[in-house]
């Protein structure tokens, strides 16, 4: 099992130098999880041949128009398409007034279920949680109420030692197993030990998303040790006036907060459009964390045992 990050926008408030409005999609062994859909986000899972009607869970960290002004057309074209499986929506009040006004006035009624989820941004809390994965809220310091998201997979199941597995062992007992449970008789008598037959499970991993944020140490207890951390740089430490008056982070103060959280990789995000080229970004983060690195459009960022 892994998580599968793949940036479909990395920048901020303007669309500029090909770069797009913020918007990435989670993998997690097949099943997709979107965060954030800035505009152009569907033409941009076209681009990269991403099946838009295998997302069921889309979670918006706050409503300033680059992090959902792609999600009402993105909606639309899951409607058009003829999708009526229902579609889990996360984030901050307002957002479903958003969507409901706009279907009002269009006179438009969907094919499929819109569960509304409302998050208490100023709150760390589990918000979502499946077969796979966990999620909850992470308390960002934004201009408007704003929160990140913390990914975590759950605990996985020993792996079998196929050569100790008889050919006749029932699925109920090589479930057992799996669970790392030891197998018994009617009678009780041991048959199988678990540790003889199977190895300890894969490595769980965290995935941790900090949308537009001013430096907030706040956040390092929720984040800590998360194998890998997405955290807004909009703008370079000599704009660090600028990035503190508009709420957001320099590449510096992102990776400061990648050491101190001793997370496993940075991705720096959500570029501000004053830089057409980006390595400086990088350069300035590495300086400080040198597992730094730009959140590039169409890349995927993989995180596997």
């Amino acid at each position: 099992m892994s998580i599968r990050v793949k940036i479909l926008g990395s920048n901020s408030a303007t669309p500029a130098h090909r770069r797009h409005h913020t918007s990435q999609l989670v993998n997690v062994e097949g099943k997709y999880y979107m965060i954030d859909c800035g505009e152009a986000t569907q033409l941009q899972l076209k681009r990269y041949k991403l099946r838009a009607q295998r997302i069921n869970n889309i979670f918006i960290s706050h409503l300033h128009g680059d992090h959902y002004l792609g999600l009402m057309g993105l909606l639309s074209s899951m409607h058009l398409m003829g999708r009526n499986k229902p579609l889990n929506l996360y984030g901050p009040r307002g957002l479903s007034e958003i969507i409901t006004l706009q279907l009002k006035y269009s006179d438009t009624a969907f094919n499929y279920d819109v569960a509304f989820h409302e998050v208490d941004t100023q709150k760390f809390q589990l918000i979502h949680e499946d077969e796979l994965i966990s999620v909850h809220s992470i308390p960002l310091d934004h201009r408007i109420p704003c929160c990140g998201f913390l990914f975590e997979e759950k605990p996985k199941n020993r792996r079998l030692i196929r050569e100790t597995i008889p050919e006749d062992l029932s699925v109920r007992n090589i479930i057992r197993l799996k669970k790392g449970e030891d197998i018994f008789d009617e009678e009780g008598k041991l048959l199988f030990k678990n540790e003889d037959m199977t190895l300890p499970p894969r490595q769980s991993f965290k995935y941790a998303y900090c949308s537009d944020t001013k430096y907030n140490e706040s956040i390092i207890p929720i984040i800590e040790d998360s194998d890998m951390l997405y955290h807004e740089s909009t703008f370079l430490e000599e704009h660090r006036d600028r990035a503190h008056n508009t709420f957001h982070s320099t590449a510096k103060e992102a990776a400061t907060i990648a050491e101190k959280a001793k997370v496993g990789k940075l991705l720096l995000g959500h570029f501000s459009a004053r830089y057409k080229e980006l390595e400086p970004i990088q350069e300035e983060a590495r300086l400080v964390f040198p597992e730094s690195h730009l959140a590039i459009e169409g890349e995927e960022y993989i995180l596997d045992s």
